[in-house]
């Protein structure tokens, strides 16, 4: 069964033990700046891990509860699936927690728990009265019915209950898929003394590997994974759902800030308009004016904006959608469907949240037909859903493509067999879909690690199948990997020979550098015929890097321009062939030792693995103290 990764928030109002209540279910105090302890309130999201029953893995995320620092709290939920939102049994909901409230719900957070800390400060009747406060607030909301529990971090009360409860709830979470391209969007960056610089975040898509080439958006530069930890646990790679500190390679860290993303492939847009639909606040704010600033949390970025609208001039609380557009100072990486929240800079607000519906948005004209238009794209036709679904996932089966799309069954099966035939789709197996754009990007790709790849090793057959192969699964599935290189390799672009994969147009040659120095080399060990030195001895006194030595020789032999004479010894192919040929003029069909020593004029140091390598090819067969010519003896050698 594959393992399962979940990442839990903890919200709530300040001072309403958020910390405490971490530290009691993992041990861990997640405040570990001096201003944190020293002040006693948390001021950049904290983590630790939750020790399961079930071997799940689990990461709780302990945001600030103050006002203040509402942006970090913002970063910190970012990429949850479950919340226990806590509120203390002395003061019940305050400010804050509404505004957590609506800020998790604007960001599709589903699951969620109650907490009703410090009860050992109530008696009975306020504990009912508080629960009470709770149920009217969340009544009507997408938390409506959240399971409830009462504890105390400092006595211990509850906190069996509330972890039951924790483990029950995460059941019914689905877990992140670990297909789709990996995508980490950063929330702290810092440097480690001897190691460089370090990024945390929660892995909303994907895997990552440890070795990996990543690239960090919207700046566009290319990195290394040098090393991945979970927990300060080192691992060998992290996937989806899971809270992960990465080690980058090739950047300071002054070129990294909150809200970047990492990415392994360029399935993602960077863009600074985006087309949303945005649900406003049912609470009381000033109307905000078309092409007012806004702000606008996405992911774990916060970037200043402008918002336009395109059928009104001001949002007001609603409780109706409204579709419309912000333009952005900066630049973002956002997918379709991916959460944000909106709020004022000035006075300091939330206004609202939504999705994206468009991440590259264009400009448009004020009126119905860019409204239609937004309609449209919000709901999507068939062949978008599925292209998004395609585009997330790479490879999909027709039951997955169903759940992901929501269409019906036979509406899908004629946009697949419809987009089958104008070439935007391809069936890579029975009832399992693609893109057929993927398969051109994964083709790019193969050729291009190919060609890197004869470039650094010019000598060699090819990149062994499982090395490309895992080179290439950090980006994509497997299956879709295995499909690309056979339909790669029946088109004409690579070849396979046997473990190995190259282009098609590649040879192994000698590296233009060494190119001189090695056919001396070669020459001289075909001069020297069957009475050769040790192969290093050839070597003596050239400046070739050790490094070039045995390729050379896993050169030579697999291109059959020498064979092994011994472990330590080669023989040139010229000098074999004439040894052969030379040994059939001179002997029977059977002959022994004194027969081939006279023929060849050889000792026995060269003549018996002269002759031990004539049987492993098979050319002649051992028999007593005989050897007997095979019919393979008179083919080519």
């Amino acid at each position: 069964m594959d393992e399962t990764y979940f990442t839990i928030g903890m919200a709530g109002h300040i001072d309403h033990g958020k910390t405490t209540l971490t530290k009691a279910l993992t041990n861990v105090d997640t405040d570990r700046l001096k201003e944190e302890k020293e002040r006693g309130i948390s001021i950049e999201p904290g983590y630790a891990p939750l020790q399961t029953e079930d071997g799940a893995h689990v990461s709780i995320v302990d945001v600030p509860g103050h006002e203040r620092f509402i942006r970090q709290m913002i970063a910190g939920v970012a990429g949850i699936d479950l919340v226990i939102l806590v509120v203390a049994a002395d003061e019940g909901v305050m400010p804050q927690t509404e505004e957590h409230l609506e800020i998790l719900q604007f960001l599709g957070v589903e699951h969620c728990i109650i907490a009703i800390s410090k009860i050992d400060r109530v008696d009975e009747d306020m504990l009912e009265l508080v629960t009470e406060d709770i149920q009217d607030r969340l009544a009507g909301t997408i938390f409506d019915g959240a399971p409830y529990v009462a504890v105390d971090s400092l006595s211990g009360k509850g906190l069996d209950e509330l972890k039951e409860t924790i483990f029950r709830e995460l059941k019914r979470v689905k877990f992140r898929d670990a297909y789709g391209s990996f995508r980490l969007p950063i929330d702290q960056v810092f440097t480690v003394q001897g190691q460089g610089t370090v990024v945390r975040g929660t892995i909303y898509e994907g895997v990552v590997q440890q070795g990996s080439q990543l690239t960090l958006l919207p700046k566009g530069l290319k990195v290394k994974a040098r090393q991945i930890q979970v927990h300060h646990e080192e691992q060998a790679q992290a996937r989806a759902g899971q809270r992960t500190a990465i080690n980058l390679g090739g950047i300071d860290k002054a070129e990294v800030t909150r809200g970047d993303v990492l990415v392994a492939s360029d399935h993602f847009v960077v863009t600074d308009t985006i087309d949303v639909v945005l649900q406003p606040i049912e609470a009381d704010f000033t109307p905000l004016k078309q092409r007012s600033p806004v702000k606008v949390h996405v992911g774990t970025s916060e970037v200043m904006g402008t918002i336009v609208f395109f059928d009104r001039n001001e949002l007001v609380p609603a409780q109706e959608e409204v579709l419309c557009q912000i333009r952005l100072d900066e630049e973002i990486v956002v997918r379709r469907g991916d959460r944000f929240i909106l709020r004022r800079p000035t006075p300091v607000e939330t206004l609202g949240g939504g999705w994206v519906i468009q991440p590259k948005g264009a400009k448009y004209r004020f009126g119905n037909e860019t409204m239609e238009m937004l309609q449209s794209r919000k709901e999507g036709t068939p062949r978008d859903l599925v292209e998004d679904a395609l585009d997330k996932h790479i490879i999909l089966e027709l039951q997955q493509l169903i759940q992901h799309t929501s269409l019906d069954e036979h509406v899908l099966l004629d946009t697949l067999a419809s987009g089958i035939e104008e070439g935007r789709f391809l069936e890579v197996a029975p009832k399992r879909y693609s893109l057929t754009k993927t398969l051109a990007k994964i083709t790019d790709d193969i050729t291009s690690r190919l060609a890197d790849y004869h470039e650094e090793f010019p000598m060699r057959a090819g990149i062994g199948k499982a090395e490309l192969v895992q080179s290439l699964s950090a980006a994509y599935p497997k299956p879709f990997i295995e499909y690309s290189l056979t339909a790669l390799s029946g088109g004409g672009g690579i070849k396979r020979t046997g473990q190995f994969v190259a282009l098609a147009s590649f040879e192994p040659h000698l590296p233009k550098k060494w190119k001189t120095r090695m056919e001396n080399i070669i020459a001289a060990l075909e001069t020297d015929g069957l009475k050769v030195k040790k192969w290093d001895e050839y070597f003596e006194g050239t400046p070739l890097p050790k490094n070039d030595i045995p390729e050379l020789t896993l050169y030579l032999l697999n291109t059959r321009q020498a064979y092994r004479l011994l472990d330590d010894t080669l023989i040139h192919r010229t000098a074999f062939e004439e040894a052969v040929e030379k040994l059939r003029n001179g002997t029977e069909v059977a002959f022994g030792l004194k027969e081939a020593k006279d023929a060849l004029d050889v000792s026995r140091k060269y003549l018996i693995p002269f002759l031990e390598l004539l049987d492993g090819l098979n050319l002649t067969e051992r028999r007593e103290e005989q050897r007997h010519w095979t019919a393979g003896a008179n083919k080519e050698q």
